[in-house]
């Protein structure tokens, strides 16, 4: 009887281990391709002589198809199986990344981004919800937290392999080594992740709610990225609203819903910290944009040394998070993600008086502080995300705080467009234009520790998640 409890212990611990180790790989991926991807914005734009507007649906268009198809496929998860979507997941990621790479035209290298976007949702939907199905609550933040620091080493190998592979091979060369790890991750995860999981087996898929979902989203963010291209885009934007709210509506009256709109009205926590991740990756995603075409188009640096240079931020990011999400096991998570918000907020604001002549200690400086706060942040928000929640919502939880992630990305590259398109036009990305651009630069971040500070109020709005666990 001994031996039997010990060799069902030692399978759980090589699950857990399995399963770590398949959702580490998976969160690596996506994002060391977009900070990667960000340094080869320059030269993707000189092979194709393409405009600053169509350069950012090469970042956007990957953003809201992940946004888009993120909450369906979570939901979707729940019902047949989190593993087999997040397989399915990978192997779509795999086969976009080797297409991208293969591109003969900047259409093409968007469209395939596009379908990126949808394999990464189906990676987004379901990770989060297999790491807190397979570890207990007290070990969630520590995992959380070693999951995040991966986020963050590949946002900080990105910016270094990406910058070298585009300055030595061409920026295809980093769509091929993505796609080399994502079969290697595919592979792996087919092999060791044994099991499936279910958060509602036997429930119907809601088909007129994921429809209306994707519709709202789609019209809304593709409305604001057109604001400066189009005088009907504000239309599209009222459009998306609407769809939003009819959404909404009918998801109270469907019973298997896709997003049980009661986690919202009915859990004070939740809500706050999905709007708090919300306002911080609108006001912080883009910065790598902003830094790619400021070190490079403005400061004159090669992609290999603004990758280097870019490299503080992450690094920072990825030794603080295990510790940070650790700590959040212990300590009120809304204090530590606070704190977080408002570091964010003074670095976004010494970011204001960027300008040609600016010291590179000092942007490295900037980039250290900002890596401090996201990292104080992210692990303990996603814990207070995930523990504010019980068992059977883990998959609308996990799919509900990317999509806030995503959306958040989304819109602050759709901000980004809109001011620097109101500065430059139409006008490609060249040095001649280096006085508007800064200008531009100076206004988005303006814009961007406001909204910071709005999200340090959310944040702390949100209540005390460990006092509700104990009740």
């Amino acid at each position: 009887m001994i031996k039997d409890r010990e060799i069902k212990t030692t399978e759980i611990e090589t699950l857990k281990r399995h399963t770590l180790l398949v959702a580490m790989s998976a969160s690596f991926l996506t994002p060391f391709v977009g900070s990667g991807i960000n340094l080869a914005i320059p030269n993707i734009g000189q092979e194709y002589n393409a405009s600053t507007l169509l350069l950012s649906w090469v970042v956007t268009g990957y953003l809201l198809s992940s946004a888009t198809f993120l909450l369906p496929f979570g939901r979707l998860a729940d019902i047949i199986g989190r593993r087999r979507v997040f397989l399915s997941g990978l192997l779509i990621f795999f086969i976009s990344s080797l297409l991208s790479g293969l591109s003969w035209s900047i259409g093409a290298l968007v469209f395939f981004r596009i379908i990126q976007g949808i394999g990464s949702s189906m990676i987004f939907g379901t990770s989060m919800a297999i790491l807190t199905s397979v570890f207990p609550p007290q070990e969630r933040g520590r995992v959380l937290g070693l999951n995040t620091a991966v986020v963050y080493m590949g946002l900080s190998l990105g910016p270094v392999l990406g910058g070298w592979m585009n300055f030595r091979m061409g920026w295809q060369s980093i769509f091929y080594f993505v796609a080399i790890l994502s079969f290697v991750a595919l592979i792996f995860a087919y092999l060791k992740m044994k099991g499936e999981w279910y958060g509602a087996k036997g429930e119907k898929f809601d088909y007129p709610g994921s429809f209306l979902y994707s519709a709202g989203i789609i019209l809304f963010m593709y409305g604001i990225s057109s604001l400066s291209l189009m005088a009907w885009a504000k239309y599209l934007i009222f459009i998306g609203i609407i769809t939003l709210v009819i959404f909404v509506l009918y998801e109270k009256t469907t019973r298997y819903p896709i997003l049980d709109i009661n986690l919202f009205s009915q859990n004070i926590s939740f809500a706050f910290s999905n709007l708090a991740a919300l306002i911080n990756y609108s006001a912080t995603f883009a910065v790598g944009f902003i830094m790619s075409i400021y070190l490079q188009i403005v400061a004159g640096y090669n992609s290999q040394t603004a990758g280097l240079i870019m490299l503080i931020q992450p690094v920072i990011m990825a030794l603080l998070s295990p510790y940070t999400g650790r700590l959040s096991d212990r300590v009120e998570p809304r204090i530590i993600a606070s704190f977080g918000m408002i570091i964010t907020a003074f670095g976004l604001l010494f970011f204001c008086w960027i300008s040609k002549e600016m010291a590179i200690w000092s942007v490295v400086s900037i980039l250290a502080l900002l890596g401090m706060g996201f990292a104080l942040f992210s692990s303990p928000n996603t814990n207070a995300v995930m523990g504010s929640v019980d068992k059977r919502h883990y998959g609308v939880a996990s799919s509900t705080l990317g999509t806030m992630r995503l959306t958040g990305q989304a819109i602050s590259m759709a901000m980004v467009t809109l001011i620097i398109a109101s500065y430059l036009g139409n006008s490609a990305l060249n040095s001649t234009y280096t006085d508007l651009l800064v200008k531009s630069f100076r206004t988005i971040f303006i814009i961007f520790t406001v909204i910071s500070i709005l999200g340090f109020f959310a944040s702390l709005a949100r209540g005390n998640i460990r006092e509700k666990q104990k009740l």
